[in-house]
């Protein structure tokens, strides 16, 4: 049975290594086309960046996320936002929200369909949901060679943890509309993402984005792990002297009904 683990976050190694995370999201705020006034929820806000930009447009945006190092960082580099610890699956406001932007989150929540569900009861009805999140195929290649590597050495509960949902654009979008949304714009693309650092990108994007599958390993057998997982990735993942990440993303603008 897979199994599920909470990921736990270095905020400094996502600002310093990892910052495509919210640099590629700026362009969704042009689908978001947010609006002076409007109260919009970043849901999944991170360190903030994102936040802070729709705030400048006049929108009232409010940012949560699970992470309370993510809130406690994004809060003190945009001490003016109105920033929360609340989970994508329990979450409830007094006011509904006129937009819902959520940028690389959802793939991180297995209960999808409780997620959709809060989502929904803070949304007024005409309200759109703006999402991107980790389609099918995301980072398939460090996927299936992490999995492999971590059987290899023994460590079996490891590889068959549940990390991520990465949905088909007609599993995510069928699962909005059967909770009453209307498809306005649907796409799922491929976006190759090269990694800062030249040497050892791979063994970074893993210890930022993949930690939870290294749970209960002693640390002396982390690193030969990590390193054995690049090299199996080198002939997909490295191109140019760069390390890539090959993202495969979902990019949805829906409508409340």
């Amino acid at each position: 049975m897979l199994t599920k683990t909470n990921t736990s976050w270095n905020t400094n190694l996502y600002e310093d290594k990892h910052a495509f995370v919210f640099k590629y999201g700026e362009d969704l705020i042009s689908l978001l086309n947010p609006q002076a006034g409007e109260r919009i929820l970043d849901l999944g806000c991170g360190t903030g960046h994102l936040t802070h930009q729709i705030s400048l447009t006049g929108a009232r945006v409010t940012g949560i996320d699970s992470s309370a190092a993510m809130i406690e960082k994004a809060s003190a580099i945009f001490p003016d936002i109105d920033f929360r610890v609340m989970s994508a699956t329990d979450f409830d406001f007094d006011e509904m929200f006129d937009a819902v932007f959520s940028n690389a989150v959802l793939h991180w929540v297995l209960d999808k369909e409780k997620a959709v569900d809060c989502i929904t009861r803070n949304l007024r009805t005409g309200g759109r949901l703006i999402l991107e999140m980790g389609g099918k195929g995301n980072v398939e290649e460090i996927v299936v060679n992490t999995r492999k590597v971590l059987t290899r050495h023994g460590y079996y509960h490891n590889a068959a943890r549940q990390l991520w949902y990465f949905p088909s654009l007609g599993e995510y979008t069928s699962l909005l509309e059967k909770k009453g949304y209307r498809i306005n714009y649907a796409s799922h693309f491929d976006r190759p993402t090269e990694l800062k650092d030249t040497e050892n990108g791979i063994k970074d994007w893993i210890k930022m984005f993949g930690s939870a599958f290294f749970d209960n390993i002693p640390q002396e057998h982390i690193e030969p792990v990590l390193e054995e997982i690049q090299e199996a990735v080198r002939p997909t993942n490295f191109r140019n002297h760069k390390w890539y990440g090959n993202y495969k993303r979902l990019r949805i603008e829906a409508i409340k009904q």
